[in-house]
């Protein structure tokens, strides 16, 4: 199977007048950001009721970011008026609404990812998104959150027909990408695509140059096992990897494969990375939902300029040693954690439901 073949460009105005490969880089999270992005929830039909208990946790989040870039917000234009009317009441100023209508909240997933330009612009990659593999029907307004944020802002967007969600993969600002084979080999992402493919595609959206494969996810991880529950970098040569003692934890196997993997993990430079472990939390539990075993996991943090939103359980002891960590890793700024019990019970946490735009 050709990659030309299986990998086909959707926009040929817009990839013409786009740049592809080593005329991109793709930046670190930690790197200064001019925004995040957010898809506003909206659906009285997920959340165990929530609905309003989250979009407190929302505007509690898009405080926090808004302390280090300015909110920008997916939304379809009726909820505007009460959506700016809650951010202001929760203090928020720094937050620009776009009539961007949506079907779920993971913005990290369907949204954009920002590429870096050689000469000096910015530029979105594009992909395409089925929802975890088909598993969420509908889809059709999350697919179109890139471009129109392309639209929007004016940028020019390079597209593909892979199938891949933000969450899937993690990078270093230098060419290096993190991922894992149940998701992006899964059939139900790309079926029939092999390592060298899917490698060549990322490679020719967001300018990277290698790939390190992990396995598998944590249980009850709607997505087959996205990476930024399991492992993050905190600077080019580092990374936090949630681990699992627990021999009798349904995490245990699938965390302690990678864990071994992540022992061989190097730079393009050469050099090796530093593995840090990062706790998980106490086993969250829903009764009475299509998930039992919650996928919690502090590795689903945001870095935002000069902090680090983390989401906690209300754990004291698990949530204190997970900060912890987390303050030795990211010397210089503000770790802070917001209560993600509400978000998780839909399968994600902080990462998942924010974009970062950088400068």
């Amino acid at each position: 199977m050709h990659l030309t073949r299986q990998f086909k460009q959707l926009d040929v105005k817009m990839t013409m007048e786009a740049m592809q490969g080593s005329q991109l880089r793709w930046p670190a999270e930690w790197e200064q950001q001019e925004a995040v992005w957010l898809s506003w929830p909206h659906r009285d039909d997920l959340w165990q009721g929530g609905l309003q208990e989250l979009h407190g946790r929302y505007a509690e989040l898009a405080a926090a970011i808004a302390q280090e870039a300015e909110v920008r917000i997916n939304a379809a234009a009726p909820l505007h008026a009460g959506l700016e009317k809650l951010l202001r009441g929760h203090g928020v100023e720094r937050f620009r609404l776009f009539d961007h209508p949506t079907n779920d909240v993971w913005c990290r997933d369907h949204g954009p990812i920002f590429t870096k330009r050689v000469d000096g612009g910015m530029q979105l990659a594009n992909w395409t998104f089925n929802a975890w593999g088909g598993k969420f029907a509908p889809w059709n307004l999350d697919n179109e959150v890139p471009a129109r944020i392309a639209e929007s802002l004016g940028l020019p967007q390079v597209r593909s027909e892979m199938i891949l969600e933000g969450g899937a993969i993690e990078g270093n600002g230098e060419g290096l990408v993190l991922t894992t084979e149940a998701v992006l080999l899964n059939p139900n992402r790309n079926p029939g695509c092999t390592k060298t493919e899917v490698e060549a595609e990322m490679h020719r959206l967001l300018g990277t140059t290698h790939v390190f494969w992990l396995g598998s996810g944590i249980e009850g991880d709607d997505t087959d096992g996205h990476i930024d529950d399991m492992v993050r970098f905190v600077n080019p040569e580092a990374v936090v990897s949630i681990v699992e003692p627990d021999a009798h934890s349904p995490h245990y196997r699938a965390l302690a494969e990678n864990n071994e993997r992540l022992q061989d993990l190097r730079t393009p430079s050469g050099h090796r990375v530093e593995v840090i472990p990062l706790p998980m939390p106490q086993p969250l539990v829903a009764q009475d939902w299509r998930l039992e075993q919650l996928p919690a996991s502090y590795a689903n943090f945001l870095i935002c300029n000069g902090s680090v939103i983390v989401p906690i359980f209300m754990q004291p002891k698990e949530d204190d040693r997970a900060l912890g960590i987390l303050r030795e890793a990211f010397p210089g700024r503000r770790v802070v954690g917001i209560d993600a019990r509400r978000l998780v019970i839909e399968g994600g946490a902080i990462h998942c439901i924010t974009q970062q735009q950088p400068i």
